[in-house]
């Protein structure tokens, strides 16, 4: 049975990175999302287990100190973590995983899984990305204004990527990241490894 690809999403906030995993989801049912664990509030609309498992901060850093986490950051003052066990159940299934983490995260997971692929989704431009946060009218200016800042630095970290798809056109963006789970899954080695009896028979 083949193993999945683990992929790392990043993006600035308000970039559109997940209406985006959740298109992709959509399209292809072998991608799943790993459920991160955070300390901030609920948005409108968020359910506990679908789009975040919420904790407190006294349980987030039980967790922590017991080793629970694969990658854990502090971002826009709340906390954020990714379940190693639910990575690799999902992983050994099979399924392709997506973790929707930030930089920090990022090069804690390449350290554990330095075969994972990067993703990175800017925005077309930082005035897009603000129009992009007033629209969500979920922040005030001032929280706005902190996250055109940390965008600016969160855009610094995109070399550290594999691959990078532009959020200009949605549709455009969504076809880029089915491609690139498409491309990985017809890699060489990855074909090798999946299919190692088959290509023995062959031969």
């Amino acid at each position: 049975m083949r193993s999945g690809n683990l992929y790392i999403i990043a993006a600035p906030s308000g970039a559109g990175k997940t209406s985006l995993v959740k298109a992709l989801l959509d399209a292809d049912p072998l991608v799943k999302l790993s459920i991160s664990y955070t300390t901030r509030q609920p948005r409108p609309g968020e359910v506990d287990g679908e789009h975040y498992h919420f904790v407190d901060d006294t349980l987030f850093m039980q967790m922590l100190s017991e080793g629970d986490f694969l990658e854990s950051a502090l971002v826009h003052g709340a906390r954020y973590g990714t379940s190693q066990t639910q990575v690799e159940r999902i992983l050994k299934a099979g399924n392709d995983l997506i973790l929707e983490i930030d930089w920090q995260g990022a090069a804690q997971v390449r350290k554990l899984y330095p075969e994972s692929i990067g993703i990175f989704i800017p925005p077309p431009s930082i005035e897009a990305l603000r129009q992009r946060l007033n629209n969500r009218r979920q922040d005030s200016e001032e929280v706005i204004a902190r996250r055109v800042a940390a965008a600016r630095d969160e855009m610094s970290h995109v070399a550290e990527f594999d691959y990078v798809t532009i959020n200009d056109i949605f549709e455009v963006a969504l076809h880029d990241l089915l491609a690139i789970v498409r491309a990985q899954r017809l890699k060489r080695d990855v074909q090798l490894r999946d299919h190692a009896a088959l290509l023995e028979k062959l031969l």
